[in-house]
C-alpha cells in the first residue's frame, strides 16, 4: 500500500496522492477575483491557491463534479485541463470543453485507470428540482487493491443520495465532502451540504476519515470551517474531520 496524502488548496480544490497517482478536485487556482457572468450568477473569489498551479504539477487525473461555475473550475483550472490529465466529469462537460482529455459519465459508470477503478457517483447541486438551473454534477469513489476507498462528493447537497453511494460502498475509507452551504440570489436553499447535513453524510458513509472541502475562498459560501468542526464536534465525530492547514500535505 502507498501512502495516501491530501494538500487542501482552497475552496473544492485539493491535491490528491493515492494509489500512485496525483489527482485534483475542482481546479480552481485563479488570484481573487469577480466573476461576472450574464448567464450565472456573480461569484466572488476571496481567496487565491494555497499553492499555485504550476508547483502541483504533473497532475495525472483531474475529478471535476461539473465545469459551469466559476468556484469548480475556474481559468486556471481550464489552462491545468488543457494541458492533458484525463479529467473524469459530466457528459456536458465532455461536449463543452475542448480537446479529447475531458471524459463524460453518466451515474454508476467507472473508468479504469491502470489497476484502480474510479465509479462516477450521482450528485444533486441543491435541492430537489434545481438540475435546470444549475446544471448535472457528479461525485465519484475510488477503489484500488491495497489502497483506501475514497469518496469525492462533489457539489452534492443531498443526502438521499449518499445513503445510495453509502449502500453501494459500505468500505469507504476517505470521504472528501463539498460543505460550505452555497447560496446564490434566485435559489431559496443550500446547493451544497450545509455543516450539519456533512456530518450526517459522515455518519450515513461509516467512513473513519472526512476531509472538508468547500467552505471557505469565495463569499457565497454561506457557512466556513468553524461552522463545519462545530457540527461535527455537535455530533460527537470530531475526531472524524482531519485538519488540513492551507498548502499542507497530510497523511492519512
Amino acid at each position: 500500500m502507498s501512502t495516501t496524502t491530501v494538500t487542501y488548496l482552497g475552496g473544492p480544490t485539493a491535491l490528491l496522492e493515492w494509489g500512485g497517482l496525483r489527482i485534483v478536485t475542482d481546479p480552481t487556482f485563479d488570484a481573487p477575483q469577480r466573476y461576472d457572468d450574464p448567464d450565472e450568477s456573480t461569484l466572488t473569489k476571496t481567496a487565491g491557491p494555497a499553492i499555485p498551479r504550476r508547483d502541483i504539477e504533473p497532475v495525472d487525473l483531474v475529478l471535476l463534479s461539473h465545469h459551469g461555475h466559476k468556484d469548480n473550475l475556474d481559468w486556471e483550472g481550464l489552462e491545468l485541463i488543457a494541458q492533458g490529465p484525463m479529467t473524469l466529469s459530466t457528459q456536458l462537460a465532455a461536449s463543452e470543453l475542448w480537446g479529447g482529455s475531458v471524459l463524460g459519465f453518466d451515474d454508476w459508470e467507472q473508468q479504469t485507470i491502470g489497476d484502480a477503478t474510479v465509479t462516477i457517483v450521482p450528485a444533486l447541486h441543491g435541492p430537489p428540482g434545481s438540475l435546470p438551473f444549475v446544471g448535472p454534477v457528479v461525485g465519484f469513489v475510488l477503489e484500488k487493491p491495497g489502497e483506501p476507498t475514497v469518496y469525492v462528493s462533489g457539489d452534492n447537497a443531498s443526502l438521499a443520495l449518499v445513503e445510495q453511494i453509502a449502500g453501494r460502498f459500505p468500505a469507504i475509507d476517505v470521504a472528501l465532502l463539498f460543505a460550505g452551504a452555497a447560496r446564490v440570489p434566485g435559489l431559496d436553499a443550500a446547493l451544497t451540504l450545509t455543516s450539519e447535513d456533512a456530518a450526517r453524510a459522515a455518519e450515513l458513509l461509516g467512513a473513519p476519515q472526512i476531509v472538508g472541502l468547500h467552505v471557505e475562498d469565495w463569499e457565497h459560501f454561506s457557512e466556513n470551517r468553524t461552522d463545519l468542526e462545530s457540527a461535527f464536534e455537535r455530533a460527537g465525530i470530531g475526531d472524524r474531520l482531519v485538519p488540513t492547514p492551507r498548502g499542507e500535505r497530510v497523511e492519512l
